[in-house]
Formats: C-alpha cells, sequence, structure tokens
C-alpha cells in the first residue's frame, strides 16, 4: 500500500485501531478553521505537517508545531506549496494536514 499519514489513519479507524484526531486542510484558512475544531476538543496546539510520501518532511520543514488558529494558519502558508526533495520521491507537491500534539489515552502508553 502506498497511503498518505491521513489516508492510514482513516483505515486505522474505520477498523477500530485508535488515532489522534485531525483535519486535511488544503489552504492557509482551512488549516486555521482546523485549528480553531481541534482546539473545542481540548487540543489548543496542533502540528501542521506536509502530507508528502516520503521520509524526511520534518528535517525538511514540512512539520511544525503551532500555539493556536493562527500560528497553524501561518504555518500551513509556509508549508503549502513546499517542495520537499527526498531519495524516495524526488519533487512531490505537498498539502497540510492539522492534528494535535495530544494522543488518545489508548495510545500514551506507546509513545
Amino acid at each position: 500500500m502506498d497511503l498518505f499519514e491521513h489516508q492510514a489513519k482513516e483505515l486505522f479507524a474505520e477498523y477500530g485501531i485508535p488515532v489522534p484526531a485531525g483535519k486535511v486542510a488544503h489552504t492557509p484558512a482551512e488549516a486555521r478553521a482546523a485549528a480553531v475544531e481541534l482546539a473545542r476538543t481540548g487540543a489548543p496546539r496542533v502540528v501542521v505537517k506536509a502530507q508528502v510520501k516520503a521520509g524526511g518532511r520534518g528535517k525538511a520543514g514540512g512539520v511544525k508545531l503551532a500555539d493556536g488558529p493562527d500560528q497553524a494558519r501561518e504555518e500551513a502558508t509556509k508549508i503549502l506549496g513546499m517542495d520537499i526533495k527526498t531519495a524516495r520521491q524526488p519533487s512531490p507537491r505537498s498539502y497540510g494536514q492539522c492534528s494535535p500534539t495530544r494522543t488518545p489515552p489508548s495510545l500514551r502508553s506507546i509513545r
């Protein structure tokens, strides 16, 4: 299987495997709205991640911590459209995902 992270989470959730809540955002405004929604569920800090099928996205600047909706929008602005080049996939175009930094209680012991 060749899945994006958010697709794998959806598949896991479909089979009852606990996964952290998250939202896919295609624009900075959507990233802000997703962060607002996640804050309402008790996750004021979010991670904005480039969704690329490649390793090393964090080192390439494609994973950023945001302390609230406005910062999530700022980080998404930086990440969206960024080229992340790796040996696995030379130049994928990225799009962002906001997900809370906390994990559900059932996964805390795994971390």
